[in-house]
């Protein structure tokens, strides 16, 4: 039976996939992720200035991760501008599990299980073998894939560490290191200026909305993924949260019109299977 944190971590991956698909759905991923990334740094504000600060310990790895999430930011804006949603997505996410569970072996010190092990070998086989069905497959675009995936991966183990150092606080240590989210509008003011940031407002407010809500479906997203590491094993978390795939390959066919093929969907049962372990 799934426990309680991997329900949540479930509802996570949904939500995760949700937020992707508002991203690629939106002509100008990079106006639309400064926009999400507003919506985060406003929420993470209100929660920073009404709560305590996180303990001490945990401050290098907010730092850490913060910047690590701008550097993935980018990254996924870069990747999407290459593949749809159901090739870049799955690449990037299913490189991720098994370096997650190799980093927390290495500097948490984590042991995983066979049953759990054969969980995160599925879930990541299954995830990436979604993505290769496709025949137009460029290397520049593997590469941007695979480089959001690696950041995954560090902001993943760095969180995991971070969190369990923050007595107790999952919820302003998540806040902390979203404050970082306000550089991606700099970063955008920085590259195109002020006014095609603010123009959109006026023009096209429903794309501005949408992103707004991603944003904080994100946080929500990630802020349950947080919570869940304080005490579930990063591989498995991180596998776990992964099967957001298959609910992106569902929103890609029904939302965005991409083609999934019958060998695809069988990829996406074994993630499921891997899911199923995971939950063992």
């Amino acid at each position: 039976m799934l426990s309680l944190t991997g329900g949540f971590v479930l509802l996570a991956a949904v939500l995760h996939a949700s937020w992707n698909a508002l991203l690629h759905g939106n002509r100008d991923r990079f106006l639309s992720m400064a926009w999400m990334s507003i919506a985060i740094a406003v929420a993470s504000t209100y929660v920073v200035v009404s709560h305590p600060l996180p303990a001490v310990a945990s401050w290098p790895y907010i730092v850490a991760s913060g910047l690590v999430h701008i550097v993935y930011n980018i990254s996924l804006v870069r990747s999407y501008r290459r593949n749809d949603l159901a090739l870049a997505y799955p690449i990037a996410r299913g490189s991720s599990p098994l370096l997650v569970a190799l980093g927390a072996a290495v500097f948490a010190h984590e042991a995983i299980g066979p049953v759990s092990a054969l969980g995160i070998a599925l879930t990541s086989a299954g995830i990436i073998a979604i993505a290769l069905q496709r025949h137009r497959v460029s290397r520049a675009g593997v590469l941007a894939a695979l480089a959001t995936g690696a950041t995954i991966a560090l902001y993943t183990v760095i969180d995991g560490i971070g969190v369990r150092l923050s007595d107790g606080q999952p919820l302003v240590y998540t806040a902390w290191m979203f404050m970082f989210y306000w550089l991606m509008p700099l970063l955008f003011v920085a590259t195109r200026g002020i006014t095609p940031l603010w123009t959109p407002l006026r023009d096209e407010p429903l794309a501005v909305a949408s992103s707004l809500a991603g944003g904080l479906v994100s946080l929500a997203a990630y802020g349950i993924v947080i919570w869940a590491l304080q005490s579930g094993a990063m591989g498995m978390v991180s596998a776990l949260r992964e099967t957001s795939v298959v609910f992106a390959v569902l929103i890609g066919r029904v939302f965005l019109r991409e083609t999934v093929t019958a060998t695809r969907w069988l990829a996406c049962l074994v993630v499921a299977a891997g899911a199923v372990c995971l939950g063992l």
